[in-house]
């Protein structure tokens, strides 16, 4: 064994230097003359340049370095490519600032922090901003080179000014499209192409008079008409596709606010249905992740299309019956543990509240609706089992009684909500009433009759 304070070096032999960093270097669409001199020195000291075609035929022929296209698909690739470049001083070539929706992030992210030093320029949204005169700290930017077109419907409905990164130079005319068909005709919209170099264009219009596009290098720059729609949980029912198979809007926004969403949580859904909760969860709170399992395929894809209707990614249908399809999931590396678990359907199901409950470690939180005595039955249960509360909420709709008008009262739901490693509560009698929801809260009181 080695150790500070008995290693030692054979004679003749000089310990093995470490790997030089990969140096990643951001450059503009205007190229090598406005690189600042260092980085030109940096670029031009590399064995290997790796960059797309665009940016390795910026760098002029009087740097020497081996030039390296990326390779398609580029992610599964990086890993077993810089292996095979170990002792050599590379040089990746990235738009801008590298680690703003850029390769930098990717490779701190598959290399480690301590094998990549990273030399930014200005990013094409700075640069985009500084020409509109909008703050970049409030802009709300997406990248259509890595995300779906579908994550600008919540921007859109926020009405507020956001940038987009195009993919290529049929993005200026998807987003509008998208625009339109979000009753946004008259949203303005701003293409910035070649941003910083002698071909920079700026062309603006309307999505339903679409500013031309000549270049595939471009930052699309969007004013919505006003803001249409709440990110608060609570869509109304139409919003949704489905079969009838679908938590209600009332009981879905106290069902939403029962899971308590926190940025960069993981949803389970179990019993998805036509997958509003998990939508409305995904919708409510930013950088948060949901998988919904749902045993009817048909059902599986109207969820994969209200989600895309609605603008969230993040989430994941999972087709198979619970409690297996739970169990193989559980298993699954790529899919992400649960923090938050919601049970919509199956719950009489022999094993899904207890592959439910077991899903989720020390902390975790689980909600779960019951409407029939059987389901209610389960959930009482439950919390006999794992502590929590039992919530009844009792929802009712005016109605038409001749010339008169009567409130109509919905099926009850029970509620069921608990926090994993609570101690159970005592077995306890009674409850308190409040008018339109009951809670029967873990220290229950008895209520004295006079």
């Amino acid at each position: 064994m080695i150790s500070s304070s008995n290693a030692r070096i054979e004679p003749g032999r000089k310990p093995a230097e470490p790997d030089p960093p990969v140096a990643v270097v951001g450059i503009g669409a205007d190229g090598w003359r406005s690189l600042p001199e260092h980085h030109r020195d940096i670029i031009s000291s590399a064995e290997v340049i790796i960059g797309s075609w665009r940016q390795l035929h910026l760098i002029p022929d009087t740097v020497h370095g081996e030039r390296r296209p990326w390779p398609s698909p580029l992610v599964p690739a990086v890993e077993e490519m810089f292996a095979g470049l170990s002792g050599t001083r590379v040089v990746v070539l990235a738009s801008g600032d590298p680690m703003f929706h850029g390769i930098g992030t990717t490779l701190c992210r598959i290399l480690g922090t301590a094998a990549v030093t990273v030399y930014p320029l200005a990013s094409s949204v700075s640069v985009a901003c500084a020409r509109l005169g909008w703050p970049v700290e409030t802009t709300p930017v997406v990248s259509l080179v890595t995300g779906r077109i579908e994550a600008l419907v919540p921007l859109i409905g926020d009405g507020r000014p956001f940038v987009v990164l195009s993919r290529d130079e049929t993005s200026p005319d998807k987003i509008c499209r998208l625009l339109r068909d979000t009753g946004h005709d008259h949203a303005r919209v701003t293409v910035l192409s070649d941003l910083g170099s002698a071909d920079e264009k700026i062309t603006a219009g309307t999505a339903g008079c679409p500013p031309e596009v000549s270049s595939a290098l471009s930052v699309v720059a969007v004013i919505p008409q006003g803001p249409t729609a709440t990110r608060l949980p609570g869509l109304a029912d139409d919003m949704f596709d489905h079969d009838g198979q679908i938590t209600k809007q009332h009981v879905r926004a106290l069902t939403v606010c029962a899971l308590a969403p926190r940025p960069g949580e993981v949803l389970w859904d179990i019993g998805g249905g036509s997958g509003s909760v998990a939508i409305e969860f995904l919708r409510s709170t930013p950088a948060t992740k949901a998988v919904v399992f749902e045993q009817n395929p048909q059902r599986a894809e109207t969820i994969a299309a209200n989600a895309r209707k609605l603008g969230v990614g993040e989430l994941v249908t999972v087709v198979g019956s619970a409690p297996g399809s739970v169990v193989a999931a559980a298993a699954d590396p790529d899919i992400p543990a649960p923090d938050v678990v919601f049970i919509g359907g199956g719950l009489t199901t022999a094993g899904v509240a207890d592959q439910a409950v077991a899903s989720l470690g020390p902390g975790g939180r689980i909600v779960a609706n019951a409407v029939t005595v059987e389901s209610a039955a389960v959930l009482r249960e439950l919390r006999q089992l794992h502590g929590g509360h039992i919530t009844e909420i009792a929802i009712s709709r005016e109605h038409a009684v001749g010339r008169f008008t009567t409130m109509k009262p919905a099926l009850p739901v029970l509620q069921w909500s608990a926090v994993m490693g609570m101690k159970p509560p005592a077995c306890a009698a009674g409850g308190h009433h409040l008018s339109l929801v009951n809670d029967i809260q873990q220290q229950e009181t008895v209520e004295k009759k006079p």
